[in-house]
């Protein structure tokens, strides 16, 4: 096997092809037509399958395959795609042996009904931990992007990456995001911050914060069940290296990547401040039995 690039590198490389995905997507989504529902999905969101998912990950997929042929790659539409069959993995190597996520649309609902907070997320996984993370809003024409250890950063589309500005996320709004099954806290927060429960509160004509929201400032924190490689825990990884506090839904620092199951964390917290960590931290400790809190 060839040397592995690095991570800058990886990046550097996709960015031109990002952006074309990110000109398509936002060319497509008034014109999106859904394509059939994704098989035993679990909620509206994960259910949501267009066009524009599967031509983007086909379009990364063909740059991949040709710039990077040894890589490891793991797109969320891998059942569609007839590009899967030709990378060396689909799952986490060694030390050093790199894994590239890609969730061509996240917030695939988001999109469909017009929304503008919807992204393109591609991240670069070692065994242990996300090396890099990039964010790209099409819609509001910026992207944001985060490298372990140098951390976060934001520009606009017409940016490279070293032109991009430091993200300091200021200023968030007293906004808390509830993913789904989290809803059992809400009444422990309402007093302190507005409560966004995402399976009660979406609207298709109303625009609510996505998770995206913790890096607009719209959010000052979140609660997910699950934090999947692909798309919460890849964020979670920006506001972390932004200088957010990311702990598991116990308070505990988040396991190595290469004990999880299923390319997902276990729960999340990821909050703006100590004051605001402990503010959810307390109300999923009050609520754990009922709500069978994955540890």
């Amino acid at each position: 096997m060839s040397t592995t690039p690095t991570t800058r590198l990886i990046l550097e490389t996709l960015l031109p092809h990002l952006k074309v995905a990110a000109a398509y997507a936002n060319f497509l989504q008034p014109k999106i037509a859904a394509l059939p529902a994704k098989e035993q999905a679990k909620n509206f969101f994960a259910a949501a399958l267009t066009d524009a998912d599967v031509a983007i990950q086909n379009l990364i997929e063909v740059v991949l395959l040709a710039t990077f042929p040894d890589i490891r790659f793991y797109g969320e539409e891998y059942e569609s795609s007839n590009n899967t069959k030709y990378f060396r993995a689909t799952e986490l190597g060694s030390e050093g042996d790199y894994l590239v996520t890609l969730d061509p649309i996240d917030g695939t609902k988001f999109y469909m009904d017009g929304h503008s907070n919807y992204q393109i997320i591609l991240s670069i996984l070692n065994s242990d931990d996300f090396k890099a993370v990039i964010a790209i809003s099409p819609a509001q024409n910026i992207y944001f992007y985060a490298l372990r250890g140098e951390g976060a950063f934001k520009g606009t589309l017409e940016m490279s990456l070293e032109a991009c500005a430091p993200l300091h996320i200021t200023s968030a709004q007293p906004a808390i995001l509830l993913g789904w099954g989290m809803n059992s806290i809400a009444h422990l927060l309402k007093d302190r911050y507005k409560v966004i429960d995402i399976a009660t509160d979406y609207s298709s004509d109303i625009q609510i914060p996505n998770l995206n929201g913790i890096l607009s400032g719209d959010l000052s924190g979140a609660v997910i069940k699950s934090g999947k490689f692909l798309d919460s825990a890849a964020l979670a990884f920006i506001a972390k290296e932004a200088g957010w506090i990311v702990t598991t839904l116990d308070g505990s620092t988040l396991p190595p990547l290469h004990t999880c199951k299923n390319y997902s964390l276990p729960g999340l917290i990821v909050a703006a401040s100590k004051s605001v960590h402990q503010d959810l931290l307390s109300a999923l400790q009050k609520t754990s039995p009922k709500m069978n809190v994955e540890t």
